[in-house]
């Protein structure tokens, strides 16, 4: 299945000159996210992974679902207060500016084998933001993956040391 034809181009968001590639039609339509799930499991069965960890909010999605097939735990990381006991936080830098994630401390330990999930590489800084949480857990990542990866933003280049898989390629704006 061709996953690129069920991505919508918004054109203009979150701000002027940006077009967003949105995978609500992809989640909507049962084949599409059926094979999106299979094609993300496959990938990644056989590393031993132990949690997947989802970034907010997309990676949630499948994240879960993939924690399920791969009989892992999931573990959300959040935007700073939106969980509700201890955490650790990591900050990153924006264009403009910077922002952080968190991950609750109890999260994760130094037995896990970790895969890292959200639906986009754009720039690449929520995802070393969030490989630097991990790896101050202690666990080891095992790899990185997104639906879609906007080649021509060179986010891969922050995650040199890591395995990255992504089904969906886009290599110009």
């Amino acid at each position: 299945m061709d996953l690129k034809k069920l991505i919508r181009d918004v054109p203009n968001f979150p701000i002027e000159g940006i077009i967003f590639k949105d995978i609500t039609t992809l989640l909507k339509d049962k084949d599409g996210f059926s094979d999106t799930l299979n094609k993300l499991y496959n990938i990644s069965i056989n590393k031993e992974i132990t949690k997947v960890v989802g970034i907010e909010s997309r990676g949630f999605i499948f994240g879960g679902a993939l924690a399920e097939k791969l009989n892992a735990g999931f573990v959300p990381i959040r935007k700073p207060g939106k969980l509700p006991a201890k955490t650790l936080k990591e900050e990153y830098t924006l264009e403009y500016g910077t922002d952080s994630i968190e991950i609750h401390k109890d999260a994760i330990d130094e037995n896990d084998v970790v895969l890292l999930h959200d639906d986009l590489l754009a720039t690449g800084g929520t995802m070393a933001a969030a490989c630097k949480l991990i790896e101050k857990m202690g666990a080891r990542i095992a790899q990185i993956s997104f639906i879609i990866e906007l080649d021509f933003l060179k986010g891969r280049d922050l995650l040199k040391d890591y395995e990255v898989e992504s089904l969906i390629h886009y290599n110009n704006e």
